[in-house]
């Protein structure tokens, strides 16, 4: 692992790491200075992970299964990762696709945001706040993904002691510095300090042709819901939710799942990480990625079992979804979403705002603001929809699951939005958050079962971080 790529200079890029002190000290004559806010604006574009966390968060969810095949044709390094992690073993790759690899785009794309702000707070800051608010949401959402994937889930009993993660504000002067891991509380008090800040200060119109792409108000609002909802403070994931989706109508954002099933398969994986899709909210290239390329063919995935159990079986909707699965055996089934080429992921959706805010409203009591988004969704995504027959009510999903209303209720959130996001690790997310158990079988006998507290649910620092001065995660 690099160094934590927390270096100086400016970025194109991945950052590169600095070969010695004389480096650090010397301005090259081709480095552009950055003197204008477009020039802050250009350099943001690389304050996003250029990294992607599906291959190893949907390998450690329960959306996988063991399909026994060998991967033909797959990359045998992500292949390895998709194996070691669905195993819950620390996987061995640092390359693209791994954990270390995603911690390393995190940091850089915070090293960027922290370069950036040293132009934003110069002695005409007035000019950058713009670009100011895009940097401190850029920073607060790249530590927000590495504390939820490298410490425990937030739990404000615990967090005061719970090891977080390196929260970085500034530009290092050297290579070799040292760092604290701190505490996931604290983690979470910067995190919302960069997020609040930053929020009002962003103007959608820097961004020109290519909002989507950069943490619009809209973006920002989305992340927000998704931070309060780990932070569990619902009254505001339903404000923030809910200026998402402003004056429209929250069915007009989603996915139509049953127009897109009856599209040809090329428009299919076109349309869905399109920019020109509503329900993109925000999205990255991840241009050294080899899940894209390889997703239905891994051994541990969407298999017969699963195929069945999500999205054909019974379903508290006592509909069919309008999910069509692709592949003439499980060795390649696959749900149309990703581009080989592109390599587009999708981080921020409408479908994850709708659901968040129906969680947080069943917390609140809310229960019919919450039935009414769950029945959004359901119009979107059941075939030969009939409100009469496919609709929720409290009683419905009570029957159901054979359990109180809340919790009823909550799995009914949760399980229309696994099959939102089949493929693409967002249910590694929830499983972290609710301590969700989750196990897994495979050939040979292999059984193992990750109960609530599980050690394994913390991904494993990169070994590097030992010399950085942290403590690595306990086995």
């Amino acid at each position: 692992m690099k160094k934590l790529l927390i270096y100086t200079g400016i970025i194109t890029g991945m950052l590169a790491l600095p070969g010695c002190k004389k480096y650090l000290e010397t301005l090259p004559d081709n480095r552009t200075v950055i003197t204008t806010p477009e020039q802050v604006s250009q350099l943001l574009t690389t304050a996003y992970p250029h990294g992607t966390y599906m291959l190893f968060c949907e390998a450690l969810s329960d959306n996988v299964e063991d399909k026994g095949n060998s991967g033909i044709g797959v990359d045998q390094q992500t292949f390895l990762i998709n194996a070691q992690t669905f195993k819950y073993q620390d996987p061995e790759a640092v390359t693209t696709d791994s954990p270390v690899a995603y911690w390393d785009s995190c940091y850089a794309a915070i090293a960027v945001a922290n370069q950036a702000l040293t132009y934003c707070n110069g002695p005409d800051a007035a000019n950058f706040s713009a670009q100011k608010g895009e940097a401190l949401v850029c920073r607060a959402y790249a530590h927000f993904m590495l504390v939820t994937l490298f410490s425990k889930a937030y739990n404000p009993a615990t967090a005061a002691s719970d090891p977080g993660i390196p929260y970085i504000t500034d530009v290092s002067k050297t290579v070799f510095a040292k760092y604290n891991r701190g505490t996931v509380a604290d983690d979470y008090k910067q995190i919302e300090s960069d997020l609040t800040t930053g929020l009002p200060l962003l103007q959608d119109k820097i961004y020109g042709d290519a909002p989507k792409f950069h943490f619009t108000a809209q973006a920002a609002h989305a992340f927000a819901a998704r931070f309060y909802l780990f932070k569990r403070e619902y009254d505001k994931v339903v404000l923030h939710a809910t200026a998402v989706f402003g004056s429209a109508n929250p069915a007009s954002l989603l996915r139509n799942q049953v127009t897109f099933f009856q599209m040809s398969y090329d428009d299919m994986v076109n349309y869905y990480t399109n920019s020109s899709n509503p329900a993109n909210i925000l999205l990255q290239e991840a241009p050294g990625s080899k899940y894209m390329n390889n997703y239905a063919s891994y051994r541990y995935g969407l298999g017969t079992e699963l195929n069945y159990e999500l999205l054909n079986a019974p379903n508290v909707t006592d509909g069919f979804y309008a999910i069509n699965v692709y592949g003439a055996s499980p060795q390649y089934f696959n749900i149309p979403k990703f581009t080989n080429s592109l390599k587009i992921q999708p981080l921020l959706s409408m479908e994850e705002v709708l659901m968040n805010r129906a969680e947080a409203n069943i917390h609140l009591k809310n229960y019919s603001a919450a039935i009414t988004d769950l029945n959004t969704w359901i119009s979107k995504n059941i075939r030969d929809y009939i409100p009469a027959d496919n609709n929720l009510t409290v009683a419905k999903m009570m029957a159901f699951y054979g359990l109180p209303q809340d919790e009823s209720m909550i799995n009914s959130v949760l399980d229309l939005k696994r099959v939102s996001y089949l493929q693409e690790g967002l249910r590694w997310l929830d499983i972290k958050r609710l301590d969700i158990p989750v196990i897994h079988t495979g050939a040979n006998n292999y059984s193992t079962t990750l109960v609530p507290g599980d050690k394994r649910r913390l991904l494993q620092l990169p070994a590097e971080a030992v010399n950085d001065g942290m403590a690595l995660n306990p086995r």
